[in-house]
Formats: C-alpha cells, sequence, structure tokens
C-alpha cells in the first residue's frame, strides 16, 4: 500500500466525478417516486390488493432508512469508492428482479434489496463530494448540483414513472435503473481512488443494533400509522421503542470507543439545524407530490404523462435556485438568512395550493403554488446539504452524509404517514356532513382533505423557519478539518 499524499488524487477530476455522483443521486432520488404512479399499474398485472399496495413503497423506505446509518459507517471503514460500485451493482441488480417480478412477494423482496443497497450507494456519494470538493468556491456549486437533484429528482420521478407506465409497462419503472446505474458504476471503476483510514476501526455492534432497529421502528410506525391508525397497538408499539432505542443509542455513543456515529457529528449547532432542515422538508415535499399526484389525476383528470409534465415548473425552479443559493449566497451570508427563508417561502406555496378545487384549471389553482415551492426547496435543501457535511473530519464524512439522508427519509416517512392521516381523517369529515350526491360528496372530500394537509404542512414548514432561524448560528463561521491518514488502495 502506498501512503497518499495531501495532493487529492481526485482532484484533477473532480468535475467529472461530480458527474457520477449527480447521476447516482438522481437514480436513488427517482425511485422514490418513480414507483408511485406505476403502481396501479403493477396492482393490475400481479393481482395484488388495494391494502397491500403500500408494501411496495414502505419496503423500500424501511431497508433504506434503517440501514443508512451503517451504510455510511461502512463507506468510511472500506472505502467509498467500493461501496458505492457495489451499491450500484446491487441497485441495478435489484431493479432487475423487481422488473421481472412474477409476484406480489417477490416485487416487495426487489424493493426492500433495492433500499438496502441504497443505504450503502446514498452515503458513499455525498461523502465522495463532501470529500472531493473543499475549495469553498468549487464546494457550492457542487452541493448546488447535489442539492438541487436531491429535491428536484422526486418530481422527475413522477415525470419518468408517467413516461414508462404510459408508453410502455409499469415494468420498465424499475429496468430503467439499469441506465443510470450501469454508466456510473463504469465511470467509478475509472475516476476514483478508493480511500480508506490507515487504521481500520472496528464496528460499534451495539450502535448498529439500537440504531437500524430504532429507525426501522420508526420508519415501519409511520407507515403503519398511515395504513392503520395512530391509536393502533402496533402503531403506539413501534414508535415507542424507537424512541427508546433512540435514548439507548445516544447513551451507547457516549460510552464505546469507536462510535457509529460520533456525538460531535451531531452536536454542532449548524450541523444539527441542518439536519433538522432536511427532515422538516422532507416531511412536507414527499407528502405534496403524492396529494398533487392524487390530485392532478383524479380532480383535474390529467394522464400519467400530463402528471408528471405538471411538475417541471418545479423542478426548473429548484434547478434555478439550489445552485445559486450554495455557490453566491451561501458563502456570503452563511445558512441562517437562507434556510428559514426558504421555508417560508415553501410554506407561502403551499399556502396557495389550498385553493384548489373541483373547478379549477392547473394554471389558476396549482402553477403558481409549485413555482414558489421549488424557490423555496431550492433554498433549503442545497444549503443544509453542504452545512451538514462542512467541516467534517474525511474519517466521518461517511456517517455524516448518512445523517443527511437519514434526516430526509424520516422525514419524509413521517410526513406521507402524519398528512396522509390528517387527509383522511378530512375527507370523512367533509363527506358525512355533506348534503350532495354521493358521487360529488366524496370528489369535494377528496379536494377538502388535500387542502387540509396542505395548510398542515405550511404549519410543519413555518415552524421549521422558525426552529432554524434560532438554532442555526447568527455569523458563518467556515470549519476547518484536520484530515486523517489515509491509504490508496
Amino acid at each position: 500500500m502506498a501512503q497518499a499524499t495531501h495532493t487529492d488524487p481526485h482532484h484533477e477530476r473532480r468535475w467529472r466525478i461530480l458527474g457520477i455522483i449527480a447521476l447516482a443521486q438522481l437514480m436513488v432520488v427517482l425511485d422514490v417516486t418513480i414507483v408511485n404512479i406505476a403502481l396501479p399499474s403493477a396492482q393490475e398485472d400481479l393481482g395484488f390488493g388495494t391494502d397491500s399496495r403500500q408494501w411496495v413503497i414502505t419496503a423500500y423506505a424501511l431497508a433504506f432508512g434503517s440501514l443508512l446509518l451503517l451504510g455510511g459507517k461502512i463507506s468510511d471503514i472500506v472505502g467509498r469508492k467500493w461501496i458505492f460500485i457495489v451499491g450500484l451493482g446491487g441497485f441495478a441488480g435489484a431493479s432487475v428482479l423487481g422488473g421481472a417480478a412474477p409476484s406480489f412477494a417477490v416485487l416487495v423482496g426487489a424493493r426492500a434489496l433495492q433500499g438496502g443497497f441504497a443505504a450503502l450507494l446514498a452515503p458513499a456519494a455525498l461523502s465522495i463530494v463532501t470529500t472531493t470538493f473543499t475549495d469553498p468556491e468549487e464546494r457550492g456549486k457542487a452541493f448546488g448540483v447535489y442539492g438541487a437533484l436531491a429535491t428536484a429528482g422526486a418530481a422527475l420521478g413522477l415525470l419518468l414513472g408517467g413516461f414508462l407506465t404510459e408508453l410502455l409497462t409499469w415494468r420498465w419503472t424499475m429496468y430503467v435503473n439499469m441506465a443510470f446505474a450501469i454508466p456510473a458504476a463504469l465511470g467509478a471503476a475509472r475516476l476514483l481512488v478508493n480511500m480508506r483510514p490507515a487504521k481500520r476501526p472496528k464496528i460499534d455492534v451495539p450502535g448498529v443494533l439500537t440504531a437500524s432497529s430504532g429507525l426501522f421502528a420508526l420508519v415501519y410506525g409511520f407507515s403503519n400509522a398511515e395504513m392503520d391508525s395512530w391509536t393502533a397497538p402496533l402503531t403506539v408499539g413501534l414508535l415507542a421503542y424507537g424512541l427508546v432505542a433512540a435514548a439507548a443509542f445516544i447513551a451507547v455513543e457516549r460510552k464505546v470507543p469507536q462510535p457509529l456515529l460520533p456525538l460531535r457529528v451531531v452536536s454542532d449547532r449548524n450541523r444539527g439545524a441542518a439536519f433538522l432542515a432536511v427532515s422538516v422538508a422532507g416531511v412536507a415535499m414527499f407528502a405534496t407530490f403524492l396529494f398533487l399526484t392524487y390530485y392532478m389525476q383524479q380532480g383535474l383528470g390529467f394522464s400519467p404523462i400530463e402528471c408528471g409534465l405538471a411538475f417541471l415548473p418545479m423542478v426548473v425552479a429548484i434547478l434555478a435556485t439550489a445552485p445559486a443559493a450554495a455557490t453566491k449566497l451561501l458563502p456570503r451570508v452563511g445558512p441562517r438568512p437562507l434556510v428559514p427563508t426558504g421555508m417560508a417561502i415553501a410554506a407561502a406555496g403551499l399556502v396557495y395550493l389550498t385553493g384548489i378545487d373541483l373547478d379549477a384549471s392547473y394554471a389558476r389553482a396549482v402553477l403558481p403554488g409549485i413555482i414558489i415551492m421549488g424557490v423555496g426547496f431550492g433554498l433549503i435543501m442545497a444549503p443544509s446539504f453542504e452545512t451538514a457535511t462542512h467541516g467534517v473530519v474525511a474519517a466521518d464524512a461517511g456517517v455524516a452524509s448518512a445523517m443527511v439522508n437519514t434526516s430526509q427519509q424520516v422525514g419524509g416517512s413521517l410526513g406521507v404517514a402524519l398528512l396522509s392521516t390528517v387527509f383522511a381523517d378530512a375527507a370523512t369529515g367533509y363527506a358525512a356532513a355533506s348534503g350532495t350526491p354521493l358521487a360529488l360528496a366524496q370528489a369535494e372530500a377528496a379536494v377538502h382533505g388535500y387542502a387540509t394537509a396542505f395548510w398542515w404542512a405550511a404549519a410543519i414548514l413555518a415552524a421549521g423557519a422558525m426552529a432554524t432561524a434560532l438554532l442555526f448560528e447568527r455569523r458563518h463561521k467556515p470549519a476547518t478539518a484536520s484530515v486523517p491518514a489515509v491509504t490508496a488502495a
């Protein structure tokens, strides 16, 4: 083994490396939403019930959310190049299995495998960006691209899912991942140098068990609340265990010599606020995509392709805002003015969406709101991603990156579960009190439920804006980090 010098072996190829990281990140985020539009077709093809349909989404979320911290630590120990490539290869293989699934059970198993390999891939990808781009100006550009894709990718997933489902079959929403994974893996094999600690730490087994089981319980609890109820014994038990496991995890990490998640990673004030911001944005973002998809297809009569195209203005707004926020604004003013402002703007967009009704047009009721939201999310995500990983020593880059992804995943799971319950309660109450014919009452009740969920999402973002305004430091202080000895393998 040759000792690495202080010269970064990735420096001359950093922009090409960013290209392959962006391709992989886009694939992971796309897969969170691309299956949503394909679910009705898959259900008809494989013959599973509506009550089982949620497991196609939940299986991915459970594996992804519960294994992220472990995946991040493995990338720190083994080296990010090989974990990144293994994650890509495994994700691609699981996607092929899911696309060819002859039964519901195989499809759900493939989705769980996708989530597990994504838990290796996502932290490795973000930590490669973190350790490759150290110049402040270039780092801002890199995180602007990464943050934009992390937000816009979910909307692009709806667009791509609509095209593939309508023009081909639902199975191509799985097969399409090969088009992302294979070029990214080939590029990574050629461009990346595997960097690992000179002295490999041991795996913190108690930390792994408490973190993974606790995150599994939280994500499963949120999902079960949506499928059953918040007061169901299983929901209560899972959420209670998740909280107990979180407390136990903190106690364990304080005592073990080589913790899974060093508490210094989350104790930094700016970093903690950034994790909170990503989580709160996830609450609002994924639930909003879900409800807007339902409204445009069922309320406005959009086809899957039309529904996907309807999200393009939001994608454009995010892509226009996020890079500028990370490159021009963040280095000058820090995250404190940007992230809370972004949350307030996104909340305003959601308030606008509460004006939807059955007689509304897309241009009047939806378009202005999603453009406003796109600007807001662009101000939130790219600065939060950069702040959450800024100043982290190289040995902690994987777990810090995993915490970013965990925050978004747990926030998204909570948002879908919480706001789906809000939607169902509001729609049921409205329908029961309505004196209109049944079909019209049900349609009006659904729109009322969507509007109520948008109000709640706006309130959550407003609360997040106030919390992060208090948590972020008033002055932006660029951190310096010492880089531990590594070897190039």
